[in-house]
């Protein structure tokens, strides 16, 4: 195939869709026949994921990588932000955690060029392997104050010579004012990279809109290559808890409701996204002690700060809900920071979390956990200790040990493929594990409905969210390509300056 230029979508702000886009155009050139490759150079996201390799990335270029058809690798996404507080991050470089920053001493500009060296070595190694390469850029592409210091945007695109598109979105109104001000604000080397507009999430009749585009472009001096209409129906993993606060917060009657316990620092939400789709599960989220005493199940999910959180659930009532449900017949489960809080303590002797040095767990399980600074990050194949059924897969992106308590038996909730055991069971209503990524799997969630079994006697079989995950992929190339002038991109992309 010919080699394309690389592409950029830059935003007018952030939460314009850039990652979304960026997805679609990677299943868009697989389609036609090239083999791309996502890559963000710095992403800042709680949601994260484990490589092949066992190094850590964003969630959002897992995803990208998923929809490219490709395996997921750091040079995707170098720099990788995990907020810990509303001022610090864990900084990830290259899939390795190498420490927390407070945010003025991460952006000012010292010690800015030894990052620029390798995230653009990252981008370089990338492009040699795959044609073409599909950038997200983050924010906003105007951020004048920071851009000295940006590490992501332009400079990103000067570096890899991209032509950049420019995503606006009109759903929040001011759509010609954002564009036309981002493209002032430009230097006008970084203008000269800037090579159409995408208008996205447009809601209402086009045609009222089609003056419009004459006018951007005829301000702009250059093309509106697409106005993207709001979808529905296409289910794609969102990069950010914020989506969380639209989503079901209440039992529902006829399904087997499962409830996600909406914590202050959750991280890894994407673990639940297949219960969304399952006609047999109403999934919902809450913090709301009256509406988990409803649910079926319980799911603790992952923390980015698990002693903070355990305190939190203690002083607001949950902690004390929880166990009251599980006396009272409802399944729990944690994952990942959910399964320490469900044990008898969680310790941090060295405050590799914070201040907080031990707190008592839900005691739920009889395990111990203690918080250390090495960080696991790896993907798994294992089996179900307890059930017959074939190799499952998922990822573990933790801190801590956590080993049965003294006296306690040993009860493993899976056996993985190397020889190593992972979390713990105590019967079909409670158990733990590390494991992200094990409700992707239909004979895990089989085996946690089984109990349920009276309840689903009309709902069908397994749902296979594999499928489910590439059908939409699909839908969103179509939707994408049938609204974008995807002959002026390819023109783009394959004109010299």
């Amino acid at each position: 195939m010919e080699k394309l230029h690389p592409i950029m979508f830059a935003g007018t702000g952030s939460d314009v869709g850039k990652s979304i886009i960026a997805a679609a155009f990677c299943r868009i050139f697989r389609q036609d026949g090239y083999c791309p490759a996502p890559f963000k150079a710095q992403n800042m996201a709680l949601n994260s994921y484990a490589t092949p390799e066992g190094l850590e990335i964003g969630r959002a270029q897992a995803v990208q990588a998923e929809a490219a058809g490709v395996p997921c690798h750091t040079d995707m996404n170098p720099l990788l932000l995990k907020p810990s507080s509303d001022h610090t991050s864990q900084v990830v470089l290259n899939g390795r955690p190498i420490g927390n920053r407070d945010a003025y001493d991460y952006f000012r500009a010292e010690g800015r060029d030894e990052l620029r060296r390798e995230v653009c070595a990252a981008y370089d190694r990338l492009s040699a392997r795959y044609n073409p390469v599909v950038m997200e850029g983050a924010g906003s592409i105007s951020e004048i104050n920071l851009r000295d210091t940006d590490l992501v945007n332009l400079p990103m695109a000067l570096h890899a010579g991209a032509d950049v598109i420019l995503v606006g979105d009109i759903d929040r109104g001011g759509v010609f004012a954002s564009v036309y001000g981002s493209l002032l604000l430009l230097r006008p080397h970084e203008r000269e990279r800037i090579k159409g507009i995408l208008i996205n999430k447009f809601r209402g009749d086009i045609r009222l809109f089609e003056p419009g585009i004459k006018m951007l472009e005829e301000l702009c001096g250059i093309p509106v290559v697409g106005v993207v209409p709001y979808y529905k129906e296409i289910y794609i993993e969102e990069e950010d808890s914020l989506a969380l606060a639209t989503k079901s917060v209440q039992a529902e009657l006829g399904k087997v409701n499962i409830a996600v316990v909406l914590l202050r620092h959750l991280s890894n939400f994407t673990d639940f996204n297949v219960l969304e789709r399952d006609p047999r599960i109403h999934l919902f989220y809450t913090n709301n002690t009256d509406e988990l005493a409803k649910a079926d199940i319980i799911l603790i999910p992952g923390s980015k700060s698990t002693l903070a959180d355990l305190h939190e659930l203690r002083r607001n009532g949950v902690a004390q809900a929880i166990i009251r449900a599980h006396r009272e017949g409802t399944t729990v489960m944690g994952i990942c920071g959910g399964y320490q809080m469900m044990g008898q303590e969680v310790c941090d002797p060295d405050h590799v979390e914070g201040e907080i040095e031990r707190l008592p767990g839900l005691g739920l399980l009889p395990v111990s956990t203690h918080m250390t600074g090495v960080k696991v990050t790896r993907q798994v194949r294992f089996q179900l200790s307890t059930v017959n059924c074939q190799l499952l897969e998922g990822y573990e992106i933790h801190m801590g040990t956590t080993v049965p308590t003294q006296g306690a038996p040993t009860s493993p909730l899976n056996l993985l493929e190397d020889g190593r055991t992972d979390g713990y069971i105590v019967d079909r209503t409670c158990m733990g594990t590390y494991i992200h990524g094990i409700l992707d799997n239909a004979p895990f969630i089989d085996f946690l409905l089984e109990p349920f079994a009276d309840k689903l006697a009309d709902a069908g079989k397994s749902f296979d969210y594999h499928q489910f995950k590439e059908e939409q992929y699909d839908k969103l190339a179509d939707h994408v390509r049938s609204h974008v002038d995807l002959p002026l991109i390819y023109k783009i992309l394959t004109t010299h300056d």
